[in-house]
């Protein structure tokens, strides 16, 4: 099967090894993979894509990855938290970012870079809520992190 392109806007916060992504996948339903993958599963490629405007927060660190949906999550949550982590870096003062309760980011400078820790929360399950994971996602360059903030940002816009 030929892959599938998945689009849309993405904060990837992190590296390879340890990150968290913000994002919101949107496929197009007339790629090849798309149709394909969408008759064997019996659906129209509309449906298999799904609507494109539901939020995920992926996370990864050493292999021990996961995710999970945001439900309700829109845009202007989205570029809130961006612009926030943007004034943040600016004022170069250590600092806590929340994206809703399941994302908060502990950052500090250290030289030109910032020293940043996820602490990410899944949505409460069927038995209960789910355990936070603290994730450190080390020494991130602070050019880098503004950069990536603003093409998220023009993204959304």
């Amino acid at each position: 099967m030929s892959p599938i392109a998945v689009d849309g806007p993405e904060l990837h916060i992190g590296t390879a090894e340890a990150y968290v992504a913000l994002m919101r996948p949107e496929i197009d339903p007339t790629q090849p993979g798309v149709l394909i993958a969408a008759r064997d599963a019996g659906v129209s490629p509309e449906e298999f894509v799904g609507t494109g405007d539901v939020w995920a927060l992926m996370y990864d660190m050493d292999g021990e990855g996961d995710g999970f949906e945001l439900p309700g999550a829109r845009d202007v949550e989205a570029d809130a938290f961006a612009e926030q982590l943007q004034q943040a870096l600016s004022a170069a003062e250590p600092f806590t970012a929340w994206a809703g309760n399941f994302l908060r980011l502990e950052a500090r400078p250290s030289g030109a870079d910032w020293v940043v820790t996820a602490q990410v929360t899944a949505p409460e399950e069927e038995d209960g809520a789910a355990a936070p994971r603290t994730l450190e996602l080390g020494a991130l360059p602070a050019a880098e992190l503004l950069a990536d903030l603003e093409d998220f940002r023009r993204a959304l816009a």
